[in-house]
C-alpha cells in the first residue's frame, strides 16, 4: 500500500493519508457516470485483474464503492481523488481525461501488485488509507517521441509504451515514422514505400563511426489498421498520437521505393537501396510537382489514420548540395523567386503548412522551419537547444519544448565506462528531473506558447526493446513530473524526495517487466562492451 506522497509525478495537494480508509474487495462496487466509460473500462480490465476483483456495476451511493463523475468545475485533465472511510473512494475529473487520470494515482495507491496483469498473492481485501488528493497538469502536452523508423518496433511494442505512458500521465505520442532507414505506414497508393523500404539488408551496430554491423536484415512496418488499432487504444487512456512523415530530408528509404522522388539529374537514385548507418544523408526530396502530389497522396492516407490536430512533417537535417548541383531545382529557385536553397526548403514545408491548414490541420516541424518564415497556425518543435522555442514564441508561434542538450534519452545517463553505447551529453536522472521547460527570458504572453514538452527517443544505437526501455526509463519518471507537476525553480526541486519516492516507483517498474537502468548501474545484460558511441564531455550548452 502506497501513501500519497509517494506518487509519481508529484499531485498538487495531498490531505491524509490518515486512518482506516477504504476496503476494496470482492463485493466493492462500480458507480460510473456518463463520460467516464473509458476509465470504467480501463479500472475493470487493468486494476480487476491484477487484483482480481470484479468491480461489479453498482449505485452511486453503494459503502466503500468507487465512484466516477466528470465535474467540470475542475480544470480540463484535473482530478480530486476521495478516498473516505466509510463512503468509498470517488474520483472527480475536469474532463473524461481528468477521471482517467485520477484512476492511475489510485492504481499507484494500491501497490505495486497493482502495476501486475494477474493477482500474485491470496488476497482478497485492499485496503487503501483515508486521504484526499488534488491535482492537474502544468502542460497541455507531455510527449514521448518513438523512434521506429531507424529500429522497427512492432505493434505489440508502442501498445506497451502507451500503458506506460498512461501511467505516467503523459498524453501525446509522436511516432516518427519514415526516415533514411526506413518506412513504417502502409500507404495503400504508393505500396513500394513498404514492400521496398520497409527494410534494410544491414544496420549498423552503434555510432556510425563503428567498424561493427549486424548483417540480418532489419524491416517491419504497420498496416493501416495497426495504425487504427494503436490510434483507438491511445485514445482510450487519453493519448494523442501524432505521426511524423519526414520532408524534404530524412528520405531515403523513399527515393528507394520510388527513385522518380530523388534528384535524379544530380545522382543515379534508382542504386540507392534503403540506408543502413547513420547521421546526415545526403539523398533529399527534388523539389518537384510531382513529389508535391505524391506526398500529398501520403498524408490524406495519413489524415484518414490519425485524428490529431498536429501533423508533424520532419524539416531537419536538410542538406542542400544536390540542391545546388540540380538544374531542376535551381530553376524551381529562378522561377518562385526564393532565396537560395534555404528558401526553397522554407517554400517546400510552406506548400505543406498551406495544404495541411486547408484541411484543419496545424503542421508542426523541428525548430529549422523557422528559417524560412511559417504561416500562423504551424507550430514548432524545439530541438536544437531554447533558442528555436523563443524564436517561435516571439514570433507568435506554438511550441514543444524538446531540446537535444536535455531530454533526448539516446543521450548517456552517466559518465562511467560501461555505459552501453554512450552517446552525447551525460543527462542523468537528476539532469532530466532539473530540466525546465519554459525557456528563460520570455514575456508571460510568449511563455503562453509553450503547449508543452516531449522526451524523445531516437533508436538508432537501441536494436530492440530491452535497449530502448534502459534509455527510457528511470528518467521518464522524473520527465514526466517535469511535465505534469508545478516544480520550483530547477535549483529549489527536491531530487532527494524524489529519489525517495522512486524506491516505491521502481518497485511498480518491475512489476510492469521495464528493464530500465539501475541506480547502480547496468547489469551485465545491459552492458555493450566494445560497441563505439560518441560521448560529448562536459556539460550541455544552455542555449
Amino acid at each position: 500500500m502506497t501513501s500519497g506522497n509517494e506518487i509519481i509525478p508529484a499531485p498538487r495537494a495531498v490531505e491524509g493519508p490518515t486512518g482506516c480508509g477504504v476496503l476494496l474487495d470482492d463485493s466493492t462496487r462500480l458507480w460510473a457516470a456518463p463520460g467516464t466509460e473509458s476509465t470504467e473500462r480501463w479500472l475493470r480490465a487493468t486494476l480487476g485483474a491484477a487484483h482480481g476483483l470484479p468491480l461489479r456495476p453498482g449505485p452511486e451511493e453503494a459503502r466503500d464503492g468507487v465512484r466516477l463523475l466528470v465535474d467540470d468545475t475542475l480544470e480540463p485533465e484535473a482530478y480530486r481523488l476521495s478516498v473516505i472511510t466509510d463512503r468509498g473512494v470517488e474520483i472527480r475529473g475536469g474532463d473524461p481525461a481528468g477521471v482517467f487520470w485520477g484512476a492511475q494515482t489510485l492504481r499507484q495507491l494500491l501497490g505495486p501488485e497493482a502495476f501486475r496483469r494477474a493477482p500474485v498473492r491470496p488476497r482478497t481485501r485492499y485496503g487503501i488509507p483515508h486521504q484526499i488528493i488534488e491535482d492537474g497538469p502544468r502542460f497541455h502536452w507531455r510527449g514521448l517521441l518513438l523512434d521506429v523508423a531507424r529500429h522497427f518496433m512492432p505493434k505489440d511494442g508502442v501498445l506497451r509504451y502507451l500503458d506506460l505512458m498512461a501511467a505516467h500521465k503523459l498524453n501525446v505520442l509522436h511516432l516518427h515514422l519514415t526516415d533514411d532507414q526506413g518506412w513504417r505506414v502502409e500507404i495503400e497508393r504508393h505500396p513500394r514505400l513498404t514492400e521496398v523500404g520497409s527494410w534494410r539488408s544491414r544496420t549498423k551496430f552503434g555510432h556510425r563511426a563503428s567498424p561493427l554491423w549486424d548483417e540480418r536484415p532489419h524491416g517491419g512496418f504497420y498496416t493501416q489498421d495497426d495504425i487504427r488499432e494503436i490510434v483507438a487504444y491511445a485514445a482510450e487512456r487519453h493519448i494523442t498520437v501524432v505521426p511524423e512523415i519526414d520532408v524534404p530530408g530524412h528520405s531515403q528509404a523513399a527515393i528507394a521505393a520510388y527513385p522518380e522522388l530523388g534528384n535524379t539529374d544530380v545522382v543515379d537514385t534508382r542504386a540507392l537501396s534503403v540506408w543502413d548507418t547513420w547521421g546526415i544523408n545526403p539523398n533529399v526530396l527534388a523539389p518537384t510537382d510531382d513529389t508535391l502530389r505524391f506526398y500529398e497522396d501520403v498524408f490524406e492516407e495519413v489524415l484518414a489514420l490519425f485524428p490529431s490536430e498536429f501533423i508533424h512533417v520532419g524539416g531537419d537535417e536538410c542538406p542542400k548540395e544536390q540542391w545546388r548541383d540540380s538544374p531542376t531545382a535551381q530553376a524551381r529557385i529562378e522561377e518562385l523567386g526564393l532565396a537560395g536553397e534555404d528558401g526553397l526548403q522554407a517554400w517546400f514545408i510552406g506548400h505543406f503548412d498551406t495544404w495541411l491548414a486547408a484541411r484543419g490541420r496545424r503542421l508542426i516541424g523541428w525548430d529549422e522551419i523557422l528559417e524560412g518564415g511559417l504561416a500562423d497556425g504551424a507550430a514548432v518543435s524545439s530541438w536544437r537547444g531554447y533558442a528555436g522555442g523563443i524564436a517561435a514564441a516571439r514570433a507568435g508561434h506554438d511550441v514543444v519544448m524538446c531540446p537535444e542538450q536535455y531530454v533526448y534519452l539516446d543521450h548517456r545517463q552517466d559518465g562511467g565506462a560501461e555505459e552501453p553505447v554512450p552517446i552525447g551529453y551525460v543527462r542523468s536522472l537528476e539532469d532530466v528531473y532539473r530540466f525546465e521547460p519554459v525557456p528563460p527570458g520570455l514575456t508571460p504572453e510568449e511563455a503562453a506558447h509553450v503547449l508543452g514538452t516531449q522526451a524523445n527517443a531516437w533508436t538508432e544505437v537501441m536494436e530492440d526493446p530491452a535497449r530502448v526501455d534502459y534509455q527510457v526509463f528511470p528518467r521518464l519518471a522524473a520527465f514526466a513530473e517535469v511535465a505534469w507537476s508545478r516544480l520550483p525553480a530547477p535549483e529549489r526541486r527536491d531530487f532527494a524526495g524524489f529519489e525517495r519516492r522512486m524506491e516505491a516507483h521502481y518497485e511498480r517498474l518491475d512489476a510492469l517487466g521495464v528493464g530500465y537502468r539501475p541506480p547502480g548501474g547496468p547489469k551485465p545484460w545491459q552492458k555493450r562492451p566494445g560497441v563505439l558511441g560518441r560521448p560529448v564531455e562536459g556539460a550541455p550548452p544552455n542555449r
